[in-house]
């Protein structure tokens, strides 16, 4: 495994020297010193540069669309497009931990219009299911990341995956990414199911909002090109976003190892010890969206994305002097390992 890990645990100092008192405090110090050094505070600057510059992207996009016209070069287009939804994406992601605004209802506001009206799948949803995560990262019993379905991550879920599904999962390393194509078609499935389940006045809004990005969206497409370009559009467009998604998020938990409560890990453990870091510059943080700092992240979710790089330095410090092993290494090497963590645990199921 190709990975940094500098803390003192990783060189064999024993984590036990830690006593309960001090573990149950550690987290209370990190934050002090993180607030202390400024970095949980908002970042109206950044986040205005953040939007302007996706505004422009997209309407970049929307020229070179109606202007290319009927031809086949849209299909890079559409590739674009592909990278525009997973930023907006990004952008959403950080309203929904309220990295961008102080006031929830203006978080909330930004949120929707991102994701229900710019990309078109439930934001409700998405904070549903993205705070279980985050409160209980790599629980195979309350992360809904790590359900099993068309891929299984424990080997508990893989003995209880059957002999047929088992042969399924035995290749499960081999379509990871090929399934990733499919991830957008998944997003908008589950928005629609989760919308139908509520009964709140947000649910028709946020309904609204994604039929009026559906129309407006085809329109658009089949105004400017003949159909059978226009369905190759919508294609390219939503596998590569789904796959550009799927990737962003890989690295930063798949094969990192499963906590439940009984583990009874504190909350810097609890966090620290799930994620996985991938080491890069400026050109990885815009390309992930920041998520490379996975850690960081989950110990601190409110914090602007801007300020996750100047935070890592204080964090794995930190984890150091309290023998907390933290991971980081390079993103080919993250999907590497995830990957190896998916076919033992395809085999193991394979095996039942």
């Amino acid at each position: 495994m190709t990975a940094t890990d500098t803390s003192p645990a990783g060189q064999g100092y024993p984590s036990e020297s830690v006593t309960a008192a001090e573990r149950g405090s550690a987290y209370s110090v990190l934050s002090r010193q993180i607030k202390q050094a400024g970095l949980l505070d908002r970042r109206p600057g950044y986040y205005a540069a953040q939007i302007a510059l996706l505004l422009a992207l997209v309407a970049a996009g929307v020229t070179a669309l109606v202007m290319i016209g009927d031809s086949w070069w849209q299909l890079l287009v559409a590739a674009y497009f592909a990278m525009l939804s997973t930023q907006l994406g990004f952008l959403g992601h950080d309203a929904g931990h309220r990295q961008i605004f102080r006031s929830a209802r203006r978080n909330y506001r930004l949120g929707v219009l991102l994701a229900n009206l710019g990309v078109g799948f439930s934001y409700g949803w998405w904070v549903d299911k993205h705070n279980r995560h985050h409160a209980h990262p790599n629980d195979e019993d309350k992360d809904p990341d790590i359900g099993a379905g068309a891929l299984v991550f424990t080997e508990r879920q893989a003995q209880a995956s059957g002999r047929v599904a088992g042969v399924l999962y035995r290749y499960q390393a081999w379509t990871f990414f090929p399934l990733l194509l499919l991830e957008a078609v998944n997003l908008r499935v589950a928005s629609v199911r989760y919308l139908l389940t509520r009964r709140d006045r947000g649910r028709i809004r946020e309904g609204l909002l994604i039929a009026l990005h559906v129309v407006a969206y085809l329109v658009a497409v089949f105004v400017v090109l003949p159909p059978g370009k226009a369905l190759a559009f919508v294609a390219i467009h939503q596998a590569l976003f789904g796959l550009y998604l799927g990737c962003s998020f890989a690295p930063n938990h798949k094969g990192m190892p499963p906590l439940s409560a009984a583990d009874n890990a504190d909350f810097l453990r609890r966090q620290v010890l799930t994620s996985r870091n991938v080491r890069g510059h400026w050109l990885t943080d815009f390309a992930l969206g920041g998520l490379n700092y996975q850690i960081e992240h989950h110990l601190f979710p409110s914090m602007p994305r801007g300020n996750l790089r100047r935070a890592q330095r204080l964090v794995n410090e930190f984890c150091a002097s309290q023998y907390v092993p933290y991971l980081e290494t390079g993103l080919i090497s993250s999907y590497a390992q995830a990957l190896r963590h998916l076919d033992t645990i395809g085999r193991a199921a394979s095996a039942t």
